[in-house]
Formats: structure tokens, sequence, C-alpha cells
């Protein structure tokens, strides 16, 4: 029997049922996502939290490392300061020189750090400013890396991202969490007294990639990262810890320049921004405001047009550049910084005044509970995104397997190497002839011995470590080699010596050491023309050795770049971007000829009295791995020569 085929009504409305349902499939919203369980449990964690412990989370307080002993006062006073102030993070701090005390080293500072972990009712964030990958070196064992400028002379995005794997897998070795890094700020201004090299270049496109290709990196190594200094510190000549910078470009520039490398680390996933003391007319013009301080710049610029949900975390509190606006009610600088829309609030000048200024301004209404829940619930859900909840401390054990191991050494020192960049080569120094021979890498010596170089090495103080680890590479191939340190105290005493050397030697090495940082505005430029530059008497110094020998002599910038500006009559001019010991070490292989140079300008570098230096600009220009690019004094035209 046949069987009767559907009515053509009911057909129809089968199929038209079947429709509706795709269409509906099609425009339905995914389900929701399930919270983890670190995000459970910081919301747990919230609605079991007093007033007072929620403004404790929202602190950062300073960690010494140099200082800390089981007994010493600091480390009491640390542990006191978190169990009566509710603290929620440690920022590591270690001073320049690296001093520590007797019996110091990385297995008991992590032990203590486990101990304030373990002491802590709720599991600590722990930060670190390691820019160039965990310091000190010397006590961690870690990898070292050169400074950021150097990996925009590298060009290689690779590097990068291994730079943020390698500091993020040390770190969290060592019971780390939150790096404060990478500087994000473009460094268009070469006067820059405290951005400098700690930022990749002036290049804004390829500051961006490099800044995401770290936070790349670290990320998925699990390291919190934090871009800085919000909205851009880069075109400024003021150091933001002495005074308050002030950033004269329109909204325009500011669009093009200094704001997308934040575009780029937003859409990497940074996790914080660190907000700049620094004013900024055409973002907000109220003269009472920094960004720290402007709701404009954060809620509205950061938060609502840009899109950031992260942690907005404030520079320190203490710096000169915001504390001495609130000189006569420092408690208010915390406060107006959270009001202006920063989560954690780092480092105030004074944490009991500022806790009491934030708690009073919540209970009288100021700051609404709705408001610091929302801070709080950040910060608790950073912590529960590292797993905290479960396991604060650092297991010790594996230290020795997770940190400096030889493979990642000798990356940081490969970076290095492919970032020393020769700007200016008279064809008539370079390389210079060593007695060691290095699988016949380098040049010997001729039958005839030669009178030994001269090493002139032009530094902020004689008791800092600049300068001794290109000491001993030099002299490990010319062991003759005189080594001669000058600061600006003895320069002038110096100088007869120091001439009569640069006369006697057959070729001269003048390394100089201008390296950004809050010390040396302070104290080695005071009085100078900018912090930027060599002091007067280092100066003066370098102009008569460059007066009676330039062509013989080849200037290292190991840190500033900018030296031409100063120096026009440089013949021979090799940038490292840093001062870090591996950029020591890559130098030296540079000038004996056993490494290329590799490496291009991140910046421009210009000089009003030198037309010749005025070309040496490759900012602009793209970088290719398989091109050097470099200018020579014999035709000064720029040219790409091709690797090998």
């Amino acid at each position: 029997m046949s069987r009767n085929p559907l009515p053509l009504v009911l057909l129809l409305a089968l199929l038209g049922t079947a429709a509706l349902t795709r269409e509906k499939s099609r425009a339905a919203p995914p389900p929701p996502r399930l919270p983890s369980a670190g995000e459970l449990w910081a919301q747990q964690t919230l609605q079991s939290l007093s007033l007072e412990e929620k403004v404790g989370q929202l602190f950062m307080i300073r960690m010494r490392v140099e200082l800390l002993g089981d007994q010493s006062p600091e480390y009491l006073r640390l542990r006191d300061s978190i169990h009566q102030y509710h603290i929620g993070s440690l920022a590591m701090s270690v001073p320049a020189e690296g001093r520590f005390r007797q019996g110091n080293n990385r297995y008991q500072t992590v032990s203590l750090i486990n101990h304030l972990q373990e002491e802590a009712k709720l599991p600590l964030l722990i930060a670190g400013d390691f820019e160039r990958g965990v310091l000190p070196a010397r006590l961690f064992g870690t990898t070292v890396f050169p400074h950021a400028m150097a990996f925009g002379a590298a060009g290689n995005l690779e590097y990068a991202e291994k730079f943020g794997r390698i500091t993020a897998q040390e770190s969290r070795a060592l019971g780390v969490h939150w790096n404060l890094f990478p500087v994000a700020d473009v460094n268009s201004n070469p006067a820059n007294p405290i951005i400098g090299t700690r930022a990749f270049g002036e290049n804004p496109l390829q500051v961006g990639d490099l800044v995401a290709a770290y936070i790349h990196g670290a990320r998925a190594n699990g390291m919190l990262t934090t871009a800085k200094h919000f909205p851009g510190h880069g075109n400024t000549a003021t150091d933001s810890h002495i005074a308050v910078p002030r950033v004269d470009e329109n909204f325009d520039q500011l669009t093009a320049v200094d704001l997308p490398p934040f575009r780029k680390a937003i859409s990497a996933g940074v996790d914080a921004v660190m907000t700049a003391h620094v004013r900024v007319p055409a973002l907000d013009p109220d003269p009472n405001h920094v960004a720290t301080t402007s709701p404009h710049i954060i809620n509205d610029l950061l938060k609502k047009q840009l899109g950031f949900p992260g942690l907005v975390v404030t520079d320190a509190l203490d710096m000169a550049g915001l504390s001495n606006r609130y000189a006569a009610n420092p408690g208010r600088a915390a406060v107006e910084a959270f009001e202006a829309g920063n989560d954690v609030l780092t480092m105030p000048l004074d944490l009991g005044a500022a806790y009491q200024a934030m708690l009073d301004a919540v209970r009288v209404g100021e700051i609404s509970q709705e408001r610091l829940d929302a801070s709080v619930l950040k910060i608790l859900k950073a912590k529960g995104s590292l797993g905290l909840q479960k396991d604060r401390v650092a297991d010790i054990t594996a230290i020795p397997r997770l940190v400096g191991s030889p493979e990642n050494v000798a990356e940081g020192q490969h970076i290095s190497d492919e970032s020393v960049t020769l700007v200016r080569d008279n064809g008539k120094l370079l390389p210079l002839r060593s007695k060691r021979t290095d699988d016949g890498m380098s040049i010997l010596y001729q039958r005839v011995k030669p009178a030994p170089p001269t090493l002139v090495i032009l530094c902020d103080h004689l008791r800092a470590e600049d300068g001794h680890v290109l000491e001993r590479e030099v002299r490990q191939r010319v062991p003759e080699a005189a080594v001669i340190y000058v600061d600006p105290r003895v320069a002038a005493a110096r100088r007869d010596a120091v001439l009569h050397a640069v006369d006697a030697a057959p070729q001269v090495i003048v390394a100089v050491y201008v390296v950004p940082s809050a010390a040396r505005t302070r104290t080695v430029a005071r009085g100078q023309r900018n912090s930027a530059s060599l002091p007067d008497s280092t100066a003066n110094l370098l102009n008569s050795i460059l007066a009676r020998a330039a062509a013989k002599t080849a200037v290292l910038a190991m840190g500033t770049p900018y030296l031409t500006e100063d120096f026009p009559a440089i013949q021979n001019y090799i940038c490292t971007f840093s001062n870090a010991t591996v950029s020591e070490v890559s130098v030296a292989r540079a000038l004996f000829g056993e490494i290329r140079f590799s490496g291009h300008l991140p910046v421009n570098i210009r000089s009003a009295s030198n037309p010749i230096a005025a070309r040496n600009t490759l900012a602009q220009l793209p970088h290719s791995n398989s091109a050097t690019w470099h200018l020579r004094a014999t035709d000064w035209q720029m040219s790409a020569t091709p690797e090998p």
C-alpha cells in the first residue's frame, strides 16, 4: 500500500519551524561563561572583608630586598605594616649598587618572602620593577638582559617575547607575580632625564609591537604585566621623581605618538596600566591635576575610550612630582588618585595618613562602597588568576632548575650582541687588534708588538659598578691596555694624565655611562644643563680627547645614544643603549671584530652644529633582519649591508 504524502500545509509548517529554529540558534547569545575558581574565591572573599581590610588591599608598599633579614628592623616594620594596614601588595625595591646584608642570599630572601605570605591573612601580590629581567642578578642568579632600547635596536619581536617569557619564569620561581613593566612610553625627547633607554625607542609602531610581544611572553608564563607611564612620559624634560613634568603636545600628537603603544598593550591583554605624575593640558586643563589624579585621563580616556578593564595602578605616590602638591595633607594624594580611577595606591609618602584618609572618605560617602568594592574585587581576581588562594609560597627547591639556566643566560647575551649598533665609522680604527684567537675570529697582533690601547671610562661615580666588566673584557684581549676611571669629581684633576695616555696610545676607547635614574637627576646633574647629558667636567675632558685624537678614538655610548648632539666631533661611535653587564661583553666583542654590528638606531640622534649627525636617523625606517643599518664617516650616507 502506498504511503500518502504529507499535506502541503503541514509540510510548509514544518519547514518554517525548522528555519525559525535555525534563525533563533544563530541569534541566541552564547551561554554565560562560568566563573573560574579564582573568580569565585575573589567574590566570596570580598563579602567576608571588613571596611578596614578592603581599604588595606588597595595599598602596595615598598619591600627593600637589600635590608631583609629575619630579625632586621626593616623586616619587622614591614611585617607589622602588613598586619596593621591589611596590605594587599608589596613592591620589591633594590638599590642600583646592589648592597646586601652579610649572608643575604636568594634562598634566604625567598624564604623571608614566603614567611610574609604565610603570616598574611590574604595572599600578597608581590611586584617587581624588573625592566632588565629579575634584579639584582648577582643576588638571585637570574638572566641578565640589556635595557629596553637595546631590544628596539635589535628589532626582533621574538627577542621581546623571550624577554617576557624568561623574566616571568624566573620571577614566579622566586615568588614574584607582577612585573611593573613594560615601558610603553615613546622616548621622543632626547633630553628626557628618566625614560631614555628604559623605552624601546621613539617609533610608536615599533614600541607598540615590542610591548605587545613582551606582554604575550610574560602572561603566557604566569606573570602579571603593567604598561607604563600612562598617557605617556616620553616627551618630557623633567623627572617626575623631582618635579611635575608637562607634556605640551596637542591631542592629535598624543593620539599619533603616545597612545598607540598603550592601545597595543591593551589589545595584548596587559593586566595593569600605571599612571604618570605628568601634566597633560591637552587632556586635562586643570592645573591642579596630574594624570594620576585626573578623572578625564583615567576614567574617560583610559577606561572608557580605550576600553581598559584591568588594574589601574599609580606610580609611586611618594615621588616629589605628586607628593609636593599634598605637603599639607599627604593622605589626600591617595584619596584623589583613587577618585580619579586608580585601583592600586603605590608607596604613599605617609602610609598611616593615606590609609586613614581613605577610610574617612568611604565612611563619609566621598567614596562609595560600590566603588571601593569594584577595585578590591579587581585586586582579588588578579590574585585568584595566579592561583594564590591555593598556593602562595615559592618552592625554594625548584629555584636552581628554573632560575638562571645556561640556556637563558646565553639568550640574554645573544640578544645584547644583536643590539650593538655602529653609528659612525671613519674606516681607520675598527676592528681593534687582539691577542685572543677565538677560532680565528679575532685579528692577531703583528710580529712587532704595538703599544696597547687606552680605555677611558667616564662614569657617574668611581665606586659604581660601571666599567668593570668592560675593563675585564678588554684586558682579556689586550692585557697591557691602560684603563682610567673618571667621574665628575676627579675629571679636572686627572685631565693631564688622561691626555698623556691618549697621546701615547695608538687606539683610544672612551666608554660613556649616562643612564637615566632618579639618583642621577638628584646628584650627578645638579647644576648641569640636564641629567640626560654628561656633567660639565667629564664633558670638557671628552671634548679635549676628541680635539687631539678623534680619528683614533672609539666612543662607546653605554646608555644614552644622544651623545653626538653634544660631541659632533665623534668619528667612531658605537651604541649599546645599556650599561648592563651583557652590554659590556657585547661591545667588547664588537670592538675586536668577534661579532658583527647588527643593531640599528631606534631613535633619532641630531646635532644642530653637524649636518652629518642630522642625517643619522633610522627610527622611522622599517627594520629588516637581513640588513644591518649604519652610517659611515667615509661617505655619510645611510646604506644597508646584507648579512652574510
